[in-house]
């Protein structure tokens, strides 16, 4: 029989001109890029600190490392990792990587040689692409991963001269400098290019290859990659091109700051771009605000997606009244809640930029709401669902609550990934049937009002988010438990006016023993990345724990909050 169709109250709210029905086209990510080139050869893809690289010569690029790579004996399907900031050379990996018809990793440049590790493990990867910079992380884990070849790069490799005679001599000064040796497997990326012609690779590739392995903690925080398809991942590109209705082909600039690695910055920021034939100006540090905002100024930049923190900075640097950010039409604010006084004060200097917030997940590839771009927006909610979204918010036993009442919230659409790396179990636990639809489990709990739009009131998974980078409590836990001292330990968020939350350790210690809170953040900094380390540690004799033996995360979390407000207002 066939079921109704699921109201979709939110259409009534959509701008003229976003379409009520989507279908995804069902292109793959390399046919985006050699249509870009196609269509806008001449123009201007890549700006990176004075260096530009057209469409053409991208793919151009892009195919001669896809032929190197089958040379190489890539398979179709093989991992092919990517260690990189935001530079030309991961956009020409990314698609050279795919064109090849592998499945690229994204690797964070921040990891350690423990998170790496674990990465390229589960992952599989043979084959590595990363910054001369990290290489020295790599070299000591090299003999436990199945990396077969490694092809290195230095953001001097991309820079025009004279810079790119003048960065070694500075990194040299500054004590940055690495030099990798180059022997066996041990490739430098430049003259891998320039061994190969630009002509088509051999290699086939369909909407439906898993195209991306993204790793995330999902709803059980145990780090896992979710498998995304070129399928995904186009449909949600042309979703938000759907959605901003005023995109000019050929014609925007895009600043890219938010990085590539992260699923946000690679679907908005650079293959979003490549869908319209934009500029990608390319910030290679988001943290250098100075740079960023002279990027701003210099690009024109028209679109500036990111998160929080970001705009934030932005918003209370010192150099900020010196720059021109009036360029910048729209900017989608995604990863973390956007405060109210963020968005006014950013749309105040940019006189008048539409920055609105979103939201997604990594296994929605990522955006699944956003408010309007011109249209009507409700503070503190996550907007509507994009064209091709479907959302509902169940009770714990899956059945749809009435408008106005908590639960968890579930999307469906041609964005949702195939499933977990490897991890059908936990496939089975975060994908449902229902209504003739698959859905995803996101694990937040929210509510839809009558009108369509949505709000998170509560997290179910104890998610940690500390300036748009997601930090799961098991990973700095585990940490925590390596130290000889450390009898048991859990992490929670806080709240922190710069960075939305930071990570808080409740730690009780081993009888007889002694550390102290510095020793335990030193401890975790030599394992994680540095945005996961506690900024702050509470000892206690013991943690409250369920009947279960579980421990009370969420109690800690309160206690902590409420401790800090009594710190505030004494």
């Amino acid at each position: 029989m066939t079921q109704p169709p699921l109201p979709r109250p939110w259409l009534q709210h959509y701008e003229r001109g976003v379409p009520h029905d989507f279908s995804p086209s069902g292109r793959t990510l390399p046919q985006l890029l050699e249509e870009a080139a196609a269509q806008y050869p001449e123009r201007v893809a890549l700006s990176f600190l004075g260096a530009t690289t057209t469409y053409r010569a991208l793919l151009d690029d892009a195919r001669r490392l896809a032929n190197a790579l089958r040379k190489m004996g890539v398979q179709p399907g093989d991992r092919v990792s990517i260690m990189l900031p935001n530079c030309p050379q991961f956009v020409v990996s990314f698609y050279g990587a795919l064109m090849a018809g592998a499945t690229v990793v994204n690797t964070s440049p921040m990891y350690t040689p423990h998170e790496l590790q674990h990465q390229l493990a589960d992952s599989g990867s043979e084959t590595l692409i990363m910054l001369d910079a990290f290489y020295p992380r790599y070299e000591q884990i090299r003999d436990s991963v199945p990396v077969r070849r490694v092809l290195v790069t230095g953001i001097q490799d991309a820079l025009p001269f004279p810079k790119n005679v003048l960065y070694p001599v500075k990194a040299r000064r500054e004590g940055r400098w690495v030099q990798v040796k180059i022997e066996g497997q041990t490739l430098p990326l430049r003259a891998v290019l320039r061994s190969q012609a630009p002509a088509a690779p051999d290699a086939t590739v369909s909407p439906d290859d898993v195209a991306l392995l993204q790793y995330t903690g999902g709803t059980t925080g145990v780090p896992k990659g979710a498998m995304l398809t070129h399928r995904n991942l186009v449909a949600n590109c042309e979703q938000a091109r759907a959605w901003m209705t005023d995109l000019r082909g050929g014609q925007e600039v895009t600043l890219a700051a938010i990085p590539f690695f992260h699923v946000y910055g690679m679907t908005v920021a650079m293959n979003l771009s490549v869908l319209i034939g934009a500029t990608i100006a390319l910030v290679p540090n988001p943290r250098d605000i100075k740079m960023v905002l002279g990027e701003i100024s210099r690009s024109g930049a028209t679109l500036f997606p990111g998160v929080p923190t970001l705009y934030n900075a932005i918003n209370n640097h010192p150099d900020t009244p010196r720059h021109n950010l009036t360029s910048i039409r729209a900017c989608i604010s995604g990863s973390a809640p956007l405060l109210l006084e963020t968005a006014r004060r950013f749309r105040e200097i940019t006189h008048g930029a539409n920055l609105v917030e979103g939201y997604g997940l990594t296994e929605a590839s990522p955006i699944t709401h956003t408010n309007p771009i011109f249209g009507e927006q409700k503070v503190g909610s996550i907007g509507l669902p994009m064209p091709g979204v479907d959302a509902i918010v169940v009770d714990e036993q899956g059945q749809t609550v009435a408008p106005g009442e908590v639960g968890e919230l579930w999307v469906a659409g041609p964005m949702v990934m195939k499933g977990y790396w490897g991890r059908p179990d936990e496939t089975a636990q975060t994908l449902a049937q229902a209504h003739g639809l698959t859905w995803l489990k996101t694990g937040d709990m929210a509510v839809m009002d009558e009108g369509g739009f949505f709000r998170i009131v509560d997290r179910k998974k104890d998610l940690i988010i500390a300036g748009g980078f997601n930090i799961y409590p098991r990973e700095v836990e585990e940490v925590l438990m390596m130290h000889p001292a450390v009898l048991e330990a859990a992490a929670v968020g806080v709240p922190d006016e710069y960075r939305g939350e930071s990570v808080h350790a409740v730690v009780a210690l081993k009888p007889g023993q002694q550390v102290s809170d510095k020793e335990l953040m030193a401890h975790c900094r030599t394992e994680l990345s540095p945005y996961k380390v506690p900024r702050s540690v509470e000892f206690r004799d013991e943690l409250p724990k369920t009947a279960a033996m579980k421990i009370l995360r969420r109690q800690l979390a309160q206690d902590a909050r409420e401790r800090l407000q009594k710190s505030k207002s004494a």
